[in-house]
C-alpha cells in the first residue's frame, strides 16, 4: 500500500501531471461529442465537469493542478492570436461587409452588456456583482482586467466569462437556426460577440467564414469593452 501511495504521489506531483490530465480529459470529451453530436455534450462543458470531478475524487488541490498545467496557460496567448488566421483568410469578405460589421458591433455589443447587467439589477444583485458581470462577453484576460478597474472581482469575472461562453455555445447555433439566421458572417458575429473565444472555436466548426467573422467580433468586442466600459462606469458612478 505504501509503495502504491508513493508511486501515486510521484505521478500526481509531476510538473506535467495537470497538462496530461487536461489534454486527456479534453480528448475524451471531444470523442464523446464527435460520436453523439448532442448539444449538451460540448467538449468545453464536459471537460470542465470531468476535470472538476477527477480533482475532487483524487483529492488533488487546485493549486497543485494549476502549477502543473501552467504550460497550457502560457499557450492561451498564442492560441488567441492564432484566431487571426481565419480572419486574415476572409479579409476580403470583411471589407465587403465593413459597415454592417461595425453597426452590428455597436448595437449587439451594447445590448450584450446592458441586457445582462440590467437583468442582474432587476434581480437585486449588489453593485460590485453588477460591475463584475459587465465584461462577461469578452475573453477572460480582458474581463478580469476590466472588472478589477471598475470595482468588480477579477476571479469571479472569469467564472462569468466561462459560463457565458458555454451557454452561448450550447444554445447559440441552434437559436440562430431557429431564427432563420444562416449566413456564416452573421452567425460568426453573433457567436464572437456573445461567447468570445469559446464561441469562436465553435464557429470554426461551422466553417472558415463563420470562424473568421467570429474572431473579428471577439477582437472588436474585447477592445471596445476594455476602452469604453471603464469610461462609462466612471461617468455613471
Amino acid at each position: 500500500m505504501s509503495d502504491w501511495h508513493a508511486a501515486w504521489q510521484a505521478i500526481s506531483g509531476h510538473p506535467l501531471f495537470g497538462l496530461g490530465l487536461t489534454l486527456g480529459v479534453y480528448q475524451l470529451a471531444l470523442a464523446l461529442y464527435e460520436k453523439t453530436r448532442w448539444v449538451f455534450v460540448q467538449p468545453m462543458l464536459v471537460s470542465v465537469c470531468l476535470l472538476s470531478g477527477v480533482l475532487w475524487l483524487l483529492k488533488i488541490p487546485y493549486a497543485q493542478y494549476a502549477s502543473s498545467s501552467q504550460l497550457l496557460t502560457l499557450l492561451l496567448g498564442p492560441a488567441t492570436v492564432a484566431l487571426a488566421v481565419p480572419l486574415f483568410m476572409n479579409l476580403r469578405r470583411v471589407r465587403q461587409l465593413l459597415w454592417p460589421t461595425v453597426l452590428t458591433l455597436l448595437v449587439a455589443g451594447t445590448l450584450a452588456t446592458v441586457l445582462g447587467v440590467g437583468l442582474a439589477w432587476l434581480l437585486g444583485l449588489e453593485d460590485w456583482l453588477l460591475l463584475t458581470l459587465a465584461p462577461k462577453s469578452v475573453t477572460s484576460p480582458i474581463a478580469m482586467l476590466v472588472a478589477e478597474q471598475i470595482g468588480g472581482v477579477a476571479a469571479l469575472a472569469a467564472v462569468f466569462v466561462i459560463i457565458t461562453g458555454i451557454i452561448g455555445v450550447l444554445l447559440g447555433p441552434e437559436f440562430l437556426r431557429l431564427c432563420g439566421i444562416t449566413h456564416p458572417a452573421a452567425q460568426g458575429m453573433a457567436l464572437g460577440l456573445t461567447s468570445h473565444a469559446i464561441g469562436t472555436a465553435r464557429a470554426l466548426q461551422e466553417g472558415e467564414e463563420c470562424g473568421g467573422f467570429s474572431a473579428l467580433a471577439m477582437s472588436l468586442m474585447g477592445v471596445s469593452t476594455a476602452v469604453l466600459l471603464p469610461l462609462v462606469v466612471a461617468l455613471l458612478v
